[in-house]
């Protein structure tokens, strides 16, 4: 290898491994007293009559930035008054992402309740990965400050008005 080639080379190196990291592992959260096991698969969590409608799109992502394709998403999240449905499913309900891992998410905006911001509980899982819980939470919801299990790295990213992102980068 001639000088040139080999110096031409060496200034590749740093930027071929800074391209190969995503960025932040997503953090985990509690999963808390809420979830429940055999939720039903589907894409939307709405049953009619819901006025806060709210959109979750995003990505599921390896940590080398690479989509996830069929990464099981399990969501979960409290109704209009701050209640979970210990009974039955409202509310609750799990999804594969599609071949580029990407996932959409048709729900409502949770209510507060006693120390807790508006939040969404998921647990993400790669095919044969380690499963991920975390809570996502909404933009610039003043009870964010409030919340001390808040953390801004999970904040959804406003898309438009009734809608949020996420992408979720797995260890």
């Amino acid at each position: 290898m001639r000088r040139r080639e080999l110096l031409g080379a060496a200034l590749l190196l740093p930027v071929q491994g800074w391209a190969q990291t995503c960025g932040v592992i997503t953090p985990r959260q509690t999963e808390g007293p809420f979830f429940k096991t055999s939720s039903p698969r589907r894409t939307s969590l709405l049953e009619g009559g819901e006025k806060s409608r709210f959109l979750v799109t995003g990505t599921v992502l390896s940590a080398q930035c690479k989509p996830v394709p069929n990464a099981l998403l399990d969501f979960w999240h409290s109704d209009e008054a701050g209640e979970y449905d210990n009974r039955g499913f409202r509310y609750r309900g799990h999804q594969h992402a599609d071949g580029e891992g990407r996932f959409r998410l048709e729900t409502i905006v949770p209510a507060e309740y006693p120390g807790r911001t508006r939040h969404i509980h998921v647990k993400v899982q790669a095919p044969g990965g380690r499963v991920l819980t975390t809570q996502l939470y909404f933009p610039a919801d003043p009870g964010n400050r409030r919340d001390a299990l808040y953390r801004p790295e999970l904040e959804m990213r406003a898309a438009k008005q009734g809608q949020g992102t996420f992408d979720f980068i797995l260890s």
